[in-house]
């Protein structure tokens, strides 16, 4: 059986996780094995690199750091997480990958995809994922939907300001359009059992 490896993508509040839970869920009723997993983290290094990167203070990294350390904990989670999984035949869905550290890193916050990708090349060898799903909402819905979510408080870069991640959600379209072999554009509205749907649907051919 081949493996799959399928990343979710979008900015904050698009209900990324909520959806790789709904869509591993269906994925299994299938007979297939996923393994859920996320970005930063999904192996004990890269957990590790997580804490440091989202806790503290917004200016506790410059850009060049921040991004080396993503590239850090993505090295580990594709060698003790990913490969191996896929090795064995299961499906791997992501929250959040490289596409992130290009929107985030490279295009708000000013590194350029240059920079991003050849830490990437690197670190994990330029491995990219099967599908990439990018789960689009406009943000008036994405900041309501982060009002419930974050009434503890944002993450370090999560709470960064409106005209930040407007330049993210910019770069994650300019990547799909460059890229459609690869990306799904999803749009995100609509009730959960919708959405599922649409991921779903854009996975079809990979079966």
């Amino acid at each position: 059986m081949t493996g799959r490896f399928i990343s979710l993508e979008g900015g904050e509040g698009v209900g990324k996780s909520t959806q790789l839970r709904r869509l591993a869920e269906a994925l299994r009723g299938r007979g297939l094995e996923v393994v859920e997993t996320r970005e930063p983290g999904g192996s004990p290094g890269a957990e590790a690199i997580r804490r440091l990167l989202l806790e503290g203070a917004d200016e506790r990294w410059t850009a060049e750091a921040e991004a080396l350390l993503f590239a850090a904990a993505r090295a580990d989670h594709v060698a003790r997480t990913i490969r191996p999984a896929l090795a064995r035949g299961a499906w791997v869905l992501c929250d959040r990958f490289l596409d992130s550290s290009l929107a985030y890193q490279g295009g708000a916050g000013g590194l350029g995809g240059e920079a991003i990708r050849s830490l990437h090349e690197v670190g994990s060898h330029g491995f990219l994922p099967d599908r990439t799903l990018l789960l689009e909402l406009s943000p008036e819905r994405a900041a309501a939907r982060l009002a419930v979510r974050d009434a503890a408080g944002s993450d370090r870069i999560g709470g960064r300001g409106a005209d930040y991640h407007a330049g993210v959600a910019a770069a994650f379209v300019a990547l799909a359009e460059a890229d459609p072999a690869r990306f799904r554009r999803i749009d995100a509205s609509g009730d959960a059992d919708a959405v599922t749907a649409r991921l779903l649907s854009a996975i079809e051919d990979l079966s």
